[in-house]
């Protein structure tokens, strides 16, 4: 049987897909990234805001056509749709055949062959070393899931309400993934989980993320390494982990701490506590212990109750802080979350003013800092030919995340064409608002690139920022 997916959402949505991909191949079944090849195909949702929910329903509604068009007799729906709205997707859209909640993925074989899932109680899932997984990324970078659900009480955010209480992956379970990755000829280990400053609590492991960073760091590989995190909590930057970050070549120098806001009112709202004094002494103190730091942080505007004093607030903060990366993201009143109920909504215009003025103030900061790095040579991550043109390549530098920074552009690459997973050295020779353009100044490496993936996925979105942890 052929098997289609699409993946939509953040990356720890995309890992759900490789891992239920990675149950259909150990069956027999094959994987194709053509809809009207596939016998049956699966959609694996987002729904965390209004606009992730729309473009979640009109994809299950583009794969229903292939029902009537294509060889599609199955058309299952997964994901955080299925947790908020699942029994309504059925009802609302007769072609759906199946749903697939966050917490039944080892159910994804049995419903792509036709038949039912069991009707288990909640049982929170997480996968493990051993659970099959097909990456559906370039072969040179992965991401590794350390943890599952959620135990803040952030207002906004309604994923505890689908993705169960935090709980994280044994530690062994993680190095053995990594070493098979790094193995494998991943370049570039991504970890990511809704929280990942909290690894290792439930566990009982004291400074747990500063640990696993250590011992990733000490894996040896035939060949250079990047490892970085993503989604830290700001109050959970410890001095153990700063420390552990700067002491590991191979741990990239960047930290990806969504802050949400600056005007303590706000933010206690928010459920989430600080302010951006306190703030700007956290930057301080992780500037000073890791040189050459990269932050990134994302803001929401139009909360409930941000007034026009809260919101200048922010953008002081924004302006003192200097992020290297700033996402901003307008409030979606969400029927399920707690700031649902708070008075003091924010009028729809006054939050697209907000977010331009906020993203008009991040572009200055961040062009004048890649204008900073004009003449400068630096190591690079060879992506392969860029999509913007046939004569450029794309790169990235350790401080751009995979589809969620920005990139470099490479003009000349000298006479031997890079390959995609080479580390190579770049001199910026432009600067652009987010992106760099430069030329490779160094030989090609002997060592072998690591092939590409056949890319078993017929579309995803998982660079997808949105307004969480």
């Amino acid at each position: 049987m052929k098997i289609g997916f699409v993946s939509l959402g953040c990356p720890k949505n995309l890992v759900d897909t490789e891992v239920m991909m990675g149950q259909l191949n150990a069956r027999g079944h094959e994987l194709t990234s053509s809809p009207e090849d596939a016998d049956a195909i699966v959609v694996n949702t987002c729904s965390f805001i209004g606009p992730a929910k729309q473009e979640s329903v009109d994809t299950i509604l583009e794969m229903a056509e292939f029902k009537k068009t294509g060889r599609a007799k199955r058309l299952i729906v997964a994901g955080c749709l299925v947790e908020r709205y699942g029994s309504d997707i059925r009802q609302e859209i007769p072609d759906v055949d199946a749903v697939l909640g966050t917490n039944e993925l080892d159910a994804i074989v049995a419903l792509c062959e036709g038949g039912e899932k069991q009707a288990n109680p909640f049982e929170p899932y997480l996968y493990h070393d051993l659970t099959p997984r097909i990456l559906a990324t370039p072969r040179h970078y992965a991401y590794i899931k350390i943890n599952e659900g959620c135990d803040h009480p952030c207002t906004f955010c309604v994923i505890p309400q689908f993705r169960g209480s935090f709980r994280s992956r044994r530690f062994e379970s993680v190095i053995v993934e990594a070493q098979r990755l790094f193995a494998q000829g991943v370049r570039e280990i991504n970890l990511i989980g809704q929280d990942t400053t909290a690894y290792g609590d439930d566990l009982g492991i004291k400074d747990g993320l500063a640990l696993l960073l250590g011992r990733l760091a000490e894996i040896e590989t035939p060949h250079q390494k990047w490892v970085r995190f993503l989604y830290c909590y700001p109050n959970r930057i410890t001095n153990k982990l700063l420390d552990t970050i700067a002491e590991h070549e191979s741990l990239v120098k960047y930290i990806d701490m969504p802050l949400q806001h600056a005007a303590p009112g706000v933010l206690k709202n928010m459920k989430r506590g600080a302010s951006g004094e306190i703030f700007l002494k956290t930057l301080e103190k992780i500037r000073k212990r890791i040189p050459g730091v990269s932050i990134r942080t994302s803001m929401i505007v139009g909360f409930p109750g941000e007034t026009e004093k809260d919101f200048e607030e922010l953008c002081q903060f924004v302006e003192e802080a200097r992020f290297d990366r700033l996402g901003v993201f307008t409030y979606s009143d969400e029927e399920t979350s707690k700031s649902y109920h708070l008075d003091g909504k924010v009028d729809a215009r006054s939050i697209y003013n907000r977010k331009r003025k906020l993203m008009s103030l991040q572009r200055k900061i961040s062009r004048k800092l890649n204008r900073g790095l004009v003449g400068q040579e630096l190591p690079v991550l060879i992506e392969g030919r860029s999509e913007e043109s046939e004569l450029l390549w794309q790169a990235r530098l350790a401080n751009q995340a995979p589809d969620i920074d920005g990139v470099c552009y490479l003009s000349d690459v000298g006479d031997v064409e890079p390959r995609p997973g080479q580390f190579r050295m770049m001199r910026v020779t432009q600067a652009h608002d987010y992106d760099l353009v430069g030329d490779l100044i160094d030989e090609p490496p002997n060592e072998p690139a690591p092939v590409l993936n056949p890319f078993p996925i017929i579309s995803t979105n998982a660079g997808h920022q949105h307004q969480h942890q």
